[in-house]
Order: structure tokens, then sequence, then C-alpha cells
């Protein structure tokens, strides 16, 4: 199963139709945004044919209003972490603004994938069985990018706008 990892939208539109595009291209059968949406228009461009989920970043102000606008719509909000069971493979999702749920989630058994945002920077690195995974951002970045992650290969590959 491929996925699709996105994060840090910051309410560009744009861009975030064209990460979804673009990820959906490339075999995502689900997507994952890792927070900083900022929007209920972001959420609209999660929806669609594949499953989506998303988690609030530190600048997802109205979360009440946007964790109700995905469940009207099918989108799946996780609050400010949680973790997906997706291909057999336990992925847990944080933003990356607030170490202590990144800790948490890293002692999750099982965990094979721990995806977060807020850096802008695109990071792939392995400690063990864990896998840490950061999209990169589509907005205050010079090079905009998303990834998509193949679970039965455990390959990751970053994706540029």
């Amino acid at each position: 199963m491929v996925i699709g990892v996105l994060s840090d939208s910051h309410d560009r539109l744009p861009e975030t139709r064209a990460a979804v595009t673009l990820l959906l291209r490339h075999g995502a059968k689900a997507l994952i945004h890792c927070g900083d949406l900022t929007g209920q228009d972001v959420v609209d461009c999660l929806v669609g044919e594949v499953p989506a989920y998303f988690v609030f970043g530190n600048n997802d102000w109205d979360r009440d209003g946007l964790a109700r606008y995905a469940a009207d719509l099918g989108v799946t909000c996780l609050g400010t972490h949680g973790v997906i069971d997706l291909g057999g493979r336990k992925i847990g999702v944080a933003h990356g603004d607030v170490l202590r749920l990144l800790t948490e989630l890293e002692h999750t058994p099982d965990l094979r994938y721990l995806l977060s945002g807020h850096t802008h920077v695109s990071d792939d690195e392995s400690d063990g069985l864990l896998r840490r995974v950061n999209p990169g951002a589509l907005h205050r970045t010079r090079q905009k990018s998303v990834c998509t992650i193949d679970l039965a290969a455990d390959a990751v590959r970053f994706h540029l706008l």
C-alpha cells in the first residue's frame, strides 16, 4: 500500500490541490496531512477517492471547527496526534511542534513510521525499526515537497511541486 504525506499547507490552496493530485498520481491509497492546514478549504482538498487523515499544527487555531467540518466530509481528524493502522503497519502522526507528543508516539508498541511536519524541511531517518519521515512543506520553503511511502517495500519517495 502506498500512502501520500503532506504538511504545512498554511491555507495555500493551489499548492495543496497540486500536492494531492501528485500524490494520487503516484498511487497513494490514503492521504495523511501532518498539520498546519489553517483553514477548512484545505480539508476540502483532502476529500476524494481515498481515506484522508490529519493532525492539528500550531497554526490551526479553530480546532473544533476544523474537526467538525472534517467529520462532516468523512476526513479523519486525529487531534494533536494519533496512530493509524494502514497496510498492516502502525503509523504515528503529530505535527512536530510538541516534543512530548513525538516521544509518546515513539513508545507505541510496533510503531513503524512516525510522520511529522512543522520544520518545513523534508527528512527521512531510521532508528532500528522506526522510520521518522517529514514530507517537507507547501509554504515558506524554497522547495515545496510531499512524499509517498510504499509500506510493503518500506520505500520513501519525495516529490517536488
